[in-house]
């Protein structure tokens, strides 16, 4: 083992490449989605480096082509997820003790062949199995994930590099150990880059991982383990497991070797996941950490001194870019009367301009949203509203499964401002708005704190400086992630840690140090240079 003092190279984002007509990029990005569309492919179970087929399949598709199979995938059973607990502690007794930097090094090789030949692969991944345009999926699965490896594995240095005072005669020191027994990784279906950071976040940090992503998005990460085995991930850090949630995910809570769960998806799901968690908590080695990221409520708040086309660009891309289908998503808006019907107006007349088609098609600003589900439950929503004494739909409201999941930018005005519309989480492209008496800017915002249970991210439009320092006050404890005069969506890694708390989830914030602290477990050593030989203590010579 050597023994230099490393250190990394200072991490800098990942430039979003623009994908103009006649660029290299645009032309390479088009011949990865023709040999995408153009394949199926049969996706393995990746469990201790070995392929495992188990016979029972589901299908990848394009949402915005339901009909067209991208993908067979093999999901796991009770069976596979034993097989996988046991080669992540296998693989557990070299990957803990292996030297950080060698950690490091094969993450950052990762970033790197994510940045150059990986890179089209995972976009047209994205793009097609998750119906996301060209910029969405660019600045998620390439951008966001190469800052991930990049910023993660500095984080990691500067962490083990804090240590304790020591007085004369004695070396305190610090190390920061991996958790006993696995972690397991659930990802959603809308981020790439949350589908390749949970389970790596902690593999960084020395632990081993069970990762189960959304079955909505098995092709892009399928793509993600592979590149994980290029870069040299050794077997059995991380296994893939898709599979049913009901299938996976009772068999993985009740191990006694669960260390951890890094988990974003629904709030159901997570609050479920704690409850078994806590009715097994005798069970376990030690008390698993417990990260999760869930819904949101988000909203952008204007006040009358906002710009109105900067007010209008930031609702139009904050509640409708990918569909609505980001957890930081704008879907509730409080807007002045002073302001509201120039705003309308300017409202209208960019959503008429929006194109909404096939991925392929890059002038396309919005795709269909994921699948029949989300179809179905975010056209209750828009029917709700359009049988409502209390709202009225002033753009959009249309819906059409014929051969994609494809419902238009949809705005709601409504006069209650506890409508269900407004309180309730949807996921997809539905802003509710809510026009308020300009002399009650105060009393509004403090509505707005109180009327969502979830505290991800919010933004405030306004000039007028003591009006952002009103919002910035009260709205406090609203969002883990507040914006002042931008759209409450695109935190950067490295600039913007993100994350919420109430019902939004622990806000552990990802793309930070804050994240990494929590799959390690500290253990403070202290050496005494001189040990005392007399167990006398000087007050004891006298009377």
């Amino acid at each position: 083992m050597s023994n230099a003092k490393f250190t990394l190279p200072q991490p800098i984002n990942e430039p979003i490449l623009s994908y103009l007509p006649g660029s290299s990029e645009r032309q390479a990005l088009k011949d990865a989605l023709n040999k995408l569309t153009g394949e199926q492919i049969e996706i393995p179970l990746i469990i201790g480096g070995k392929e495992i087929r188990t016979g029972q399949t589901a299908k990848c598709v394009m949402p915005h082509d339901h009909q067209h199979i991208l993908a067979t995938y093999h999901q796991a059973t009770a069976k596979e997820v034993d097989l996988a607990v046991e080669a992540s502690q296998k693989a557990w007794k070299s990957w803990s003790v292996m030297p950080w930097h060698e950690r490091a090094a094969i993450f950052k090789k990762a970033a790197a062949l994510l940045a150059g030949p990986w890179r089209m692969t995972l976009n047209a991944a994205t793009m097609l199995n998750q119906s996301k345009n060209v910029f969405q999926a660019e600045i998620d699965s390439a951008c966001e994930l190469i800052d991930f490896y990049n910023f993660n594995v500095k984080f990691m240095e500067q962490i083990y590099e804090q240590q304790p005072l020591s007085a004369p005669g004695q070396w305190n020191r610090l190390e920061q150990r991996p958790l006993e027994g696995f972690v397991f990784a659930v990802t959603p279906f809308n981020f790439t880059s949350i589908a390749g950071n949970l389970p790596t976040s902690p593999a960084i940090m020395g632990n081993t991982v069970l990762w189960k992503p959304a079955s909505s998005a098995v092709l892009s990460a399928y793509y993600l383990i592979k590149l994980f085995q290029e870069a040299g991930l050794p077997d059995g850090v991380i296994n893939f497991i898709p599979g049913s949630g009901r299938n996976v995910g009772p068999n993985v809570l009740t191990n006694p070797l669960l260390a951890g769960v890094h988990f974003t998806g629904s709030t159901a799901v997570f609050q479920s996941m704690w409850k078994t968690i806590g009715e097994n908590i005798a069970a376990y080695r030690g008390y698993p950490r417990i990260v999760g990221e869930t819904g949101g409520k988000d909203f952008i708040f204007a006040h009358a001194s906002a710009d109105l086309d900067e007010l209008n660009t930031a609702l139009v891309r904050g509640a409708f870019e990918y569909q609505g289908q980001k957890c930081s998503a704008a879907s509730r808006a409080y807007i002045p009367k002073s302001l509201w019907p120039q705003l309308k107006e300017k409202i209208r007349a960019s959503l008429s301009t929006i194109k909404m088609g096939d991925v392929c098609d890059f002038r396309n600003f919005m795709n269909a949203v994921i699948d029949k589900a989300a179809f179905d439950n975010i056209s209750t929503y828009i029917d709700y509203a359009k049988k409502s004494s209390d709202a009225q739909i002033i753009a959009g409201g249309k819906c059409d499964a014929t051969k994609g999941y494809f419902i238009e930018p949809t705005v709601i005005l409504t006069t209650d401002p506890h409508f269900k519309t407004i309180e309730e989480e949807i996921f997809g492209p539905v802003l509710t708005i809510f026009v308020y008496d300009d002399n009650k800017y105060e009393e509004t915002l403090n509505l707005c704190n109180t009327t969502s249970p979830y505290a991800l991210t919010g933004a405030i439009f306004a000039r007028d400086r003591q009006a952002v320092i009103l919002a910035d006050r009260i709205l406090l404890h609203a969002a883990g992630n507040f914006y002042i005069n931008d759209k409450p969506t695109g935190a950067v890694v490295g600039q913007q840690p993100f994350g919420g708390g109430r019902a939004s989830g622990t806000n552990d914030k990802a793309g930070s140090m804050i994240n990494l602290l929590r799959w390690v477990s500290p253990r403070a050593t202290k050496e005494l240079f001189v040990p005392p030989k007399d167990y006398r203590y000087p007050f004891m010579t006298g009377e």
